[in-house]
């Protein structure tokens, strides 16, 4: 009796032993992001996205890797770029404008798509409705459409006496008619009349600009889009050299000499990102993940650039601002 005692003894040690071993051996599941980019995101912003991650337990190369495909502001490369990433089966695409989103989801239809700088992805077509996406698309939405008219009411009060202001917008984005529709709404509302620059890309920059100044422009805003954050320092330049005040959608704009800027964190949307791709990794699919809108807004002012343009900027909207730039 008490030999068979000894025995079951041993064999259930042997037996949780091997079931340990066997538990300790299992190779951890590493999961492969792609990165689909119109341009190249910022360090800020591709740190971000990594914060992210790592604050939900991932740690790049044991469980997580990213494959990085760039297309270096050239739309045409996009098709491409997002067909590689299908053909490497990666987990989950990551795409940074309305441009590579819709390349990944004509790619697919099945690898789930996360989305983040992208201005109206209901117009676009990216998603069937914003509570209830559909399909394989899900993500954040800059709300750019709704932000316009709050730029108009911001450059109003920063510029005695304006007018008429003109509107920097990318025809190749399929959004931005439909935002630049609703801006002219607003416009109306504020007593403002709107010129419209479309350019396809930037070699189209100079001329909009020289188009703007001809009809008398008082201003300008762009509508946000991912080529216009890549071109950004030409941009404000042209604006600096026919002294244009004018009020950009990012901080980005602002940092490189941009009288103002105004729109959501780019950086606490990949981070946000995040938490997406971590859903969709434990089971979550992208049709039941509702698009999320932007929490944070930065009202960013550069008093330098104020002086230079002779513009006084009003203490109610420093009083607003984020950051102030001297």
């Amino acid at each position: 009796m008490k030999r068979t005692r000894v025995g079951l003894i041993v064999i259930l040690a042997l037996t949780i032993l091997v079931v340990s071993l066997t538990a300790t051996a299992q190779p951890t599941t590493v999961f492969r992001l792609g990165l689909l980019a119109f341009g190249s995101p910022t360090n800020s912003d591709f740190e971000a996205f990594w914060q992210g991650l790592r604050e939900l337990g991932y740690v790049e190369g044991q469980n997580i890797t990213m494959e990085l495909r760039l297309a270096e502001g050239k739309a045409d490369r996009l098709p491409d770029l997002a067909a590689e990433l299908v053909g490497l089966r990666v987990a989950v695409i990551l795409t940074d404008s309305t441009a590579a989103a819709l390349a990944a989801k004509h790619a697919t239809q099945t690898i789930p798509i996360v989305m983040v700088t992208v201005a109206d992805p209901l117009g676009s077509g990216l998603v069937a409705h914003l509570a209830h996406p559909g399909r394989n698309v899900t993500g954040m939405s800059l709300m750019a459409s709704d932000l316009t008219g709050k730029r108009l009411e911001l450059l109003k009060e920063a510029i005695p006496g304006l007018r008429r202001v003109a509107v920097l917008w990318n025809a190749a984005n399929p959004s931005a008619a439909l935002s630049f529709s609703d801006t002219e709404g607003v416009a109306r509302t504020l007593g403002l009349q709107l010129y419209p620059l479309k350019v396809h890309g930037p070699e189209d920059f100079e001329g909009a600009f020289a188009a703007a100044l001809r009809e008398g422009a008082d201003g300008l805003i762009e509508l946000s889009d991912v080529m216009f954050f890549r071109y950004r320092v030409q941009i404000v330049a042209l604006a600096a050299k026919g002294q244009l005040p004018a009020l950009y959608s990012l901080r980005a704009f602002a940092s490189v000499g941009g009288l103002m800027a105004y729109g959501p964190s780019i950086p606490a949307q990949y981070r946000h990102a995040a938490v997406f791709v971590d859903k969709i990794l434990k089971g979550a699919k992208p049709a039941d993940l509702p698009v999320e809108q932007p929490m944070k807004f930065e009202l960013v002012i550069n008093l330098k650039t104020a002086k230079e343009l002779g513009l006084t900027i009003p203490p109610t909207l420093l009083f607003q601002a984020t950051e102030v730039i001297r």
